[in-house]
Formats: structure tokens, C-alpha cells, sequence
């Protein structure tokens, strides 16, 4: 077994929505990035490659590299994967929390459950999506940006 965590913090910018695992989510803002800017799928690939040993999304999935930008975040998870089933390794579960007052998961909790799931080659219960606000406190308590952290279980075979 090995364990893995990764996190993500985007600055929100110009824009009408932000994508959180996958899923495209309506907003009054959408983030600085030079991919879409996935906070969620960003900080779940960092836990997949920590786990793995493998380093972290800038040594495979570089922001100065042309070929990802404005990328679908999903291609760094399959690309995760893909060093993981070389190294004969699986999921086990994974755990995300996103951290921001506005948007709200709720609304579309599954269907970023259901797009990681099926992302990680996993049933839908082996993964967990919750959020929470900083209570007003700090950058993302003033709405200025959106985070998330991921936690994830990786399996030998």
C-alpha cells in the first residue's frame, strides 16, 4: 500500500465558470491557469504521482510546456495512469476536499465523484468529494481563488 496527497490553489480571474474534476461548474469568475485550471483533478494527480513516486504534475505536466495549454486537466490523470499501471499499481480509494466559498459542490458532488471514478478505473464508492469554506479567513475566504486536496490509496497488482 502507499499514500499520497497532493494540493492545488488557483487565483480566480475572468470568466463564467471553473472545471473541479472534470465537470464544469457555472461561476461568477474562472481561474488563472495555464491549463483549465482543475484544482481538483491538479491536486489528485499530485497525490497519484506522490504516491507512486513518481514527483508531482509540474515534472510531468510542465506550465511552460505549449502542448498543455489551456489542456483538459482529465488528459494529467490518464496520463497518471497510465505510469501507474506500468509500475503495476492501483487505486484503492481517493479522498478530495475542495476548499473556496463560491461555487458550491453540492450541486454537482456526483458528478464529479462519477467523472473521478471512472478517471481512476474505480467504483464511484471509492471515491469521496466534500468541501468546505475558510470561514471568510484569508485569500480564499475573500473569494480570490479556489484549492482543493486530495488523498489517495494506491494498491499493488
Amino acid at each position: 500500500m502507499r499514500i499520497g496527497s497532493g494540493v492545488d490553489v488557483h487565483s480566480f480571474g475572468p470568466g463564467d465558470h471553473v472545471m473541479l474534476g472534470g465537470v464544469r461548474v457555472p461561476h461568477s469568475r474562472g481561474v488563472i491557469a495555464h491549463s483549465d485550471g482543475d484544482v481538483v483533478l491538479h491536486a489528485l494527480c499530485d497525490a497519484l504521482l506522490g504516491a507512486a513516486g513518481l514527483g508531482d504534475i509540474g515534472q510531468h505536466f510542465r506550465d511552460t510546456d505549449p502542448r498543455w495549454k489551456g489542456a483538459d486537466s482529465r488528459r494529467f490523470i490518464v496520463g497518471a495512469m497510465e505510469m501507474l499501471r506500468a509500475r503495476k499499481l492501483r487505486v484503492g480509494n481517493a479522498d478530495v476536499t475542495v476548499l473556496a466559498e463560491a461555487p458550491k459542490v453540492g450541486p454537482v458532488r456526483e458528478q464529479i465523484r462519477s467523472q473521478i471514478a471512472e478517471l481512476l478505473g474505480v467504483a464511484a464508492d471509492r471515491v469521496n468529494v466534500k468541501a468546505t469554506t475558510t470561514e471568510k479567513l484569508g485569500f480564499l475566504g475573500r473569494a480570490e481563488g479556489i484549492a482543493a486536496q486530495a488523498v489517495v490509496l494506491l494498491l499493488d497488482g
